[in-house]
């Protein structure tokens, strides 16, 4: 293995893309450290010691953008955004037409996708940033009442001291977002799940630490132990795959002879990757995030009956209820992700047009209906698979006292070991185009 790094190295080409990817995460990891303007930083950092943990509505964002956002760097947003714009135009295929014939017309539709992508990655950047300055002004950013420190988080409040703050922070989105798109075009990966890996790879140091000073040195062991394995089950998922046997007939175009191969449609176990996990976590925070704003006590001091409902069950996320409402959700947001994403009648229909069929099926309507009868089988165990996962941090935080950013679960491992597998498969393919042997034997 040694051997095939120090070949990684050797190549001038592969070593000039690894350079400048590292330039680039390095870049963006500096800027996630620098305040935006008007932000009292000792003031933020002070709450920030205070709160211990980011739990609470932000704790999505805060952990991909590796810590920014309750930093209020000019990073803050880091690649939410663009992460939800791209969700949304994938959506958007299923529901406006004229997007899936873009999608469908090859690279030119795909580039006018990629640019609605953008634009659409602006406008929320500009939304969440005005929401997250607001919230910041407000002094309910950390959910910390009663400290000075906190409710003084801005050294401005004018208003165009907010709308410099809402403009470098869009900005901000715009420069992440550029950055990635070189990564991808000049360095080793997929430049927006590199600056991910990173923002979430950035955050494991400092919630081990607070483990191993929370807990004793054996749950610290304990942890890392339940961490390893957790890897090695989502590698082995991640690699699994049903592969559906497909011939192609034999057919005479002119004098050549074409078909008559031999393949397969892979079929992954999780189709939908993080996605799921992701879609129930944003639902699971608007209960939340409608508590908390008619969470004002009365006169008497009191609040609310289905206010103090929703924060008992459905804020920490160590209760049973939300647990469980939780795995539910992954689960039927895969099933919905999956079925949009792969279209057993498009796929029969691009095979019947080429000569291909599945040995024992006829070809048109009943390779669809066996297309669809396998993938709803095998999306079963892989939904089962990711609420299991996600599961993890809410059982640590209930067991062991982690917060809902616990490294080994959820999203995080989800999205580390993916970006991890897929960077190594591409640098292996080109040491392969080079030397005829690969990273890995």
């Amino acid at each position: 293995m040694f051997s095939a790094i120090a070949r990684v190295f050797r190549t001038p080409d592969l070593r000039r893309k690894i350079g400048f990817t590292l330039a680039i995460i390095a870049i963006y990891r500096f800027g996630a450290h620098i305040p935006t303007p008007f932000v009292d930083y000792p003031n933020v950092q002070s709450c920030l010691d205070q709160s211990g943990s980011t739990e609470g509505l932000l704790s999505l964002v805060n952990l991909f953008s590796g810590g920014a956002l309750l930093q209020l760097s000019i990073f803050a947003l880091g690649v939410m955004p663009y992460i939800t714009a791209t969700i949304i135009v994938q959506l958007l295929r299923v529901v406006i037409p004229h997007f899936e014939t873009l999608y469908k017309e090859g690279q030119s539709g795909q580039a006018k996708l990629t640019q609605y992508t953008r634009y659409l990655t602006i406008a929320l950047a500009l939304l969440q940033s005005t929401t997250l300055v607001t919230v910041a002004r407000s002094g309910q950013l950390f959910g910390i009442t009663g400290i000075a420190e906190c409710e003084q988080l801005l050294t401005d409040e004018a208003w165009w001291a907010q709308l410099l703050m809402i403009i470098t922070m869009t900005a901000g989105t715009g420069l992440i977002m550029w950055m990635a798109e070189l990564v991808t075009e000049r360095g080793i990966g997929n430049g927006m799940s590199l600056l991910i890996f990173t923002s979430i790879a950035a955050t494991f140091p400092s919630a081990l630490w607070g483990i191993a000073q929370a807990r004793n040195f054996e749950t610290f062991l304990l942890v890392l132990a339940v961490g390893v394995l957790t890897v090695a089950l989502v590698v082995f998922v991640e690699q699994s795959q049903r592969r559906v046997p497909v011939q192609y007939a034999k057919r005479m175009v002119g004098r050549r002879t074409l078909g008559g191969t031999n393949t397969y449609i892979p079929i992954k176990v999780n189709m939908a990757g993080v996605v799921p996990v992701i879609f129930a976590s944003s639902l699971l925070y608007i209960p939340a995030l409608i508590a908390q704003f008619n969470a004002n006590p009365a006169a008497d001091g009191s609040v609310p009956g289905w206010v103090s409902w929703i924060q008992t069950n459905f804020t920490t996320g160590d209760h049973p209820l939300y647990m469980a409402v939780y795995f539910l959700l992954i689960i039927g947001f895969t099933y919905f992700y999956v079925a949009i994403t792969f279209n057993p009648v498009e796929v029969a229909d691009n095979m019947k047009k080429y000569g291909g069929f599945i040995p024992g099926i006829r070809a048109g309507r009943p390779t669809a209906e066996y297309l669809d009868y396998v993938l709803t089988r095998i999306t079963l165990p892989g939904s089962i698979y990711l609420g299991l996962i996600a599961l993890v941090p809410l059982v640590a935080l209930a067991t062991v006292g982690a917060n809902q950013n616990f490294p080994f679960g959820g999203a995080s491992i989800l999205i580390i070991v993916g970006v991890g597998l897929e960077t190594v498969k591409q640098i292996d393919a080109q040491l392969q185009q080079r030397h005829y042997e690969g990273l890995l034997r």
